[in-house]
C-alpha cells in the first residue's frame, strides 16, 4: 500500500502522495517556499485510512514551491444567432506546481 491524502485548496480536491508533483490554482509565494496544508480530507498512512468529518484532525501536508506558471490558451467563443453578436476570447490560467514532500498526523 502507498501512503497518500486527499487534500483540498483552491476549491479542487488533489490526491497526492510523497515526491508528486502536483499542479494547482495559483499560490502566494517565491519558489523553494514551504506550503502546510492542513484541510486534508483523506489519508492512508500505514494500511489504516482515516476519513476526516470535514477534516482529519492533526494531519498535515508538507509541500514546496516548484514553479509558477500558465496552463495552455483556451478559446472562449459567445455566439448569438441572428444578432450578428460574436466573441472570441483567449484564456490561460495561471497555476502553481507544487513537489509533495511529506504526509503526517501529529
Amino acid at each position: 500500500m502507498t501512503d497518500y491524502a486527499i487534500i483540498k485548496t483552491g476549491g479542487k480536491q488533489y490526491r497526492v502522495r510523497e515526491g508528486d508533483t502536483v499542479n494547482v490554482e495559483k499560490l502566494d509565494g517565491e519558489i523553494g517556499d514551504s506550503v502546510n496544508f492542513s484541510d486534508v480530507l483523506m489519508t492512508s498512512l500505514d494500511g489504516s485510512l482515516q476519513v476526516g468529518n470535514p477534516v482529519v484532525k492533526n494531519a498535515v501536508v508538507a509541500a514546496e514551491i516548484a514553479e509558477h506558471g500558465r496552463g495552455e490558451k483556451l478559446t472562449v467563443f459567445k455566439y448569438k444567432n441572428k444578432t450578428r453578436s460574436r466573441v472570441k476570447k483567449g484564456h490561460r490560467q495561471p497555476y502553481t506546481s507544487l513537489l509533495i514532500k511529506g504526509i503526517s498526523i501529529k
